[in-house]
């Protein structure tokens, strides 16, 4: 992509993303995100009535009185995006491909946080960690990473979530928000997953395509793993065939869903052929009647 295409998308994106915070996405950011991040910032002797979840059990063990700790409420987030660039991620049947969607949903939410202070950056990965844009505050370094996001083009094409996590947790030093836009066709990231999101509100953004579900009746075809340069000649003739392909396809779904549920992450699951507001404006009203109770 030559720097006027680049500086063309980034304007479209940059146009259609305003409108879509401006009309429908402006109070949900705020009234989910903004205020939540806490700070840890001293302890002070348990007064009753103070709330038992607060007792600091280590200081109470080491003086032999009641501690709780005390917290400060910070005025201001960050909010991270990592965005899967692996072969499998560079697939799409409608319209737009799974990482170019992942671009487009982060302009997105990348505006919606520079409206209200946020510092926006990000962590573009294949099978490693190809590049960071640290966190920053302001409409110009919005631009900028989501122009990064536009013309990045990945030397990678395995995956390797793991190492995508591990690098977030050791960049970031307060507790953030960390969106993580994958199809999660990887390994080995359970534990890790699971350590960041106990740290940082972590939403797992699960990307797919409808081929990724149904496998058409088109008679002989050869199918590519794009990571591993794999080829299988398939019968998709057969209805067994593709009633196994789309079992497998919702098993995988299923898998996906119980791993952020157990690690203790939300999770948005976004198809390249639909629309994204509607996922998006879900998302926030599950989370905001969940904090409401």
């Amino acid at each position: 992509m030559t720097l006027p295409d680049v500086l063309r998308e980034v304007r479209r994106l940059e146009i259609r993303s305003r409108r879509l915070v401006q009309d429908v996405l402006a109070g949900e950011y705020s009234s989910v995100f903004k205020g939540r991040g806490v700070e840890f910032a001293d302890v002070r002797p348990y007064l009753p009535g103070d709330d038992v979840r607060t007792i600091d059990w280590r200081v109470t063990a080491r003086t032999g009185a009641p501690y709780v700790r005390r917290y400060t409420e910070e005025r201001e987030l960050t909010v991270l995006f990592l965005i899967d660039h692996s072969a499998s991620d560079d697939f799409g049947t409608r319209r737009r491909t799974k990482s170019e969607l992942a671009t487009e949903v982060s302009a997105v939410l990348a505006l919606a946080a520079v409206r209200n202070n946020d510092r926006v950056g990000a962590i573009l990965f294949s099978d490693h960690v190809e590049r960071f844009i640290t966190p920053a505050k302001g409409k110009r370094h919005v631009l900028r990473v989501i122009r990064e996001m536009v013309s990045f083009q990945p030397t990678g094409v395995g995956t390797d979530l793991r190492a995508a996590l591990e690098f977030a947790a050791r960049v970031l030093h307060r507790r953030a928000v960390l969106f993580v836009f994958s199809d999660w066709l990887a390994h080995d990231y359970e534990r890790t997953l699971e350590m960041v999101a106990r740290r940082h509100d972590t939403i797992g953004v699960h990307l797919t395509d409808p081929r990724d579900d149904e496998l058409p009746d088109v008679g002989l075809v050869a199918l590519r793993d794009p990571e591993r340069d794999d080829w299988r000649w398939v019968d998709s003739a057969r209805a067994d065939v593709r009633d196994q392909y789309r079992r497998q396809a919702l098993a995988q779904q299923a898998v996906v869903a119980r791993t952020l549920r157990v690690a203790g992450a939300d999770m948005i699951r976004l198809r390249t052929g639909e629309g994204y507001v509607g996922p998006l404006l879900g998302f926030f009203r599950r989370r905001e009647r969940r904090m409401r109770h």
